[in-house]
């Protein structure tokens, strides 16, 4: 007893065959619901910053500096210039090659104002940097007012990396 429908047997012979395939598959699927999509895999944690913990040196006041010589001086002078620029001081220990090494001389009158600028050692390969530092210098003023030595004249090497930013060396956190 032949159980096709009429109709198939119309159809030519790959037709029926593709027909059955798809009846077949049809057969074997069911209506039982898929289990629910797994959550989405959680972001990655970003890295924790390196922090790096302050100096303990004690910061002095802005406006008046209670130096009792050029060397003490000096100090007063690079947190002025460190809270000046924060956004270009080189975080961490420099590495081993700089860009430049720059030691500047620097007159302060009684009132915190740049006097003079002489070099001492000047990077003469990169003319860039000594206009840099000298603009730097002179727009850091008013410096803090040496009003224990009236006027005051310290020296400070600057440590310049390639990509712009600086230490300088009576705050410095070393070279690798």
């Amino acid at each position: 007893m032949n159980l096709r429908p009429k109709f198939l047997s119309a159809l030519p012979e790959r037709s029926r065959t593709l027909l059955a395939s798809v009846a077949a598959f049809l057969a074997g699927c069911t209506a039982t619901a898929l289990p629910p999509p797994a959550p989405p895999m959680p972001k990655p944690a970003a890295p924790a910053p390196i922090v790096i913990a302050p100096r303990t040196l004690p910061i002095p006041s802005p406006n008046v500096s209670n130096a009792t010589n050029a060397r003490a001086y000096r100090l007063d002078a690079a947190h002025h210039l460190y809270r000046k620029y924060a956004h270009r001081i080189y975080k961490g220990k420099l590495p081993a090659m700089l860009y430049a090494v720059g030691v500047l001389q620097i007159d302060i009158d009684g009132h915190g104002r740049v006097i003079r600028t002489s070099w001492l050692r000047a990077p003469k390969h990169a003319p860039e940097v000594i206009a840099e530092i000298e603009k730097t210098v002179r727009l850091a003023a008013p410096y803090p007012a040496p009003v224990r030595v009236g006027r005051v004249s310290y020296t400070e090497t600057w440590l310049w990396h390639k990509s712009g930013l600086f230490q300088l060396h009576t705050l410095t956190e070393g070279q690798l």
